[in-house]
């Protein structure tokens, strides 16, 4: 069983359900929308009897209290430190007022006795510059990550240890997680609830947020590119017609024509929209489509790899596995009860 899905090690009444506990670890000059995403991803995560997934509370390392946001204004924390020792997951977003973990690579005090108090086991969870923190501490040390794209090069000289990956919108080490922008954390949340509970559950909590449901981790940060002109041509018509055929043996030449566009042209320009290659965006989408069969219909696993445009169970388990490293058969036992949606 995944660490994730893990049952809580926290005393409850017998028989009542333990709910997953989301801390979010804030500090002085946090970015406020950073704050809400655990609380709106995690918060809409439910089952298909309607019940909360996850308890998610904000603490903070100076105790309860007022903490000062990145805008003009204050938010009252009422959790201190000590709620990280029942914490099933840390999330630790950024604060925009500098710390020695910025400038000399290590803890402040606080964060240093804050994070002392987790509990072993717990998944630990960074959004944009936050990781920080998680390198400060060790936690990165060996590891692959990532951060916002304007600190990457920055972050690689305080951590040398660390493996930094400057063009994901997230990192997945297993108990281990860094996003990289603001943004990304939408996507790292929706990530872990997808790894958690499958993809029905996190596909409604994107929707009650009115996100997309899936963005995949290595797809590229937002980085100075180019935005295109009015007059130029979109991929949005090839996407949209090879979702309808992804069952179907697809070239990058007829992708190329649904465009009128020369194959060169529209892989430059797939790349500069999408952020991936056309085969590598291909493919997430057919593992989506394998990931969804397996959750909500009795196809067999050969019947789901055809549909799913892998042609073979073979093919479609080497995918699956290198993507969230389980067979087919696996993913359907672990994810087909909470799939009903």
């Amino acid at each position: 069983m995944p660490a994730s899905m893990e049952t809580p090690s926290r005393n409850a009444d017998p028989g009542t359900p333990v709910r997953h506990r989301v801390a979010v670890l804030v500090q002085h000059g946090v970015i406020p929308f950073e704050v809400g995403i655990p609380h709106r991803i995690f918060g809409g995560a439910r089952n298909a009897d309607g019940a909360d997934l996850y308890e998610v509370v904000t603490c903070s390392p100076h105790g309860p209290g007022p903490v000062r946001a990145e805008a003009d204004f204050e938010i009252h924390v009422v959790h201190g430190p000590e709620v990280l020792e029942t914490a099933d997951t840390v999330i630790v977003p950024a604060a925009h007022e500098r710390s020695v973990a910025h400038t000399e690579g290590r803890l402040p005090e606080e964060m240093a006795a804050a994070f002392a108090r987790i509990r072993p086991g717990a998944r630990l969870v960074s959004i944009c510059t936050g990781s920080y923190f998680l390198a400060a501490a060790g936690y990165l040390d060996g590891l692959r990550a990532t951060t916002h794209w304007s600190s990457t090069d920055h972050f690689q000289r305080l951590f040398p240890r660390v493996r930094v990956e400057p063009d994901v919108l997230y990192v997945d080490n297993g108990a281990i997680l860094t996003s990289a922008g603001v943004g990304s954390g939408v996507d790292l949340c929706l990530h872990l609830v997808r790894r958690d509970h499958g993809i029905a559950v996190a596909n409604a909590s994107a929707r009650r947020t009115v996100v997309p449901p899936h963005r995949e981790g290595g797809q590229a940060q937002y980085i100075q590119r180019p935005v295109p002109q009015p007059q130029q041509a979109a991929t949005a018509a090839a996407r949209s017609w090879a979702l309808d055929r992804l069952d179907q043996p697809l070239t990058l030449r007829e992708l190329a024509e649904c465009e009128a566009m020369s194959v060169r042209t529209f892989t430059r320009r797939f790349r500069e929209e999408v952020g991936t290659s056309p085969g590598q965006w291909l493919t997430q989408q057919r593992v989506e489509r394998a990931r969804h069969l397996l959750e909500s219909s009795d196809l067999s696993v050969d019947q789901v790899a055809r549909q799913a445009g892998f042609g073979t169970a073979a093919s479609m388990r080497q995918h699956l596995q290198a993507v969230i490293g389980v067979s087919p058969s696996a993913y359907r036992r672990t994810f087909r009860a909470t799939s009903a949606f």
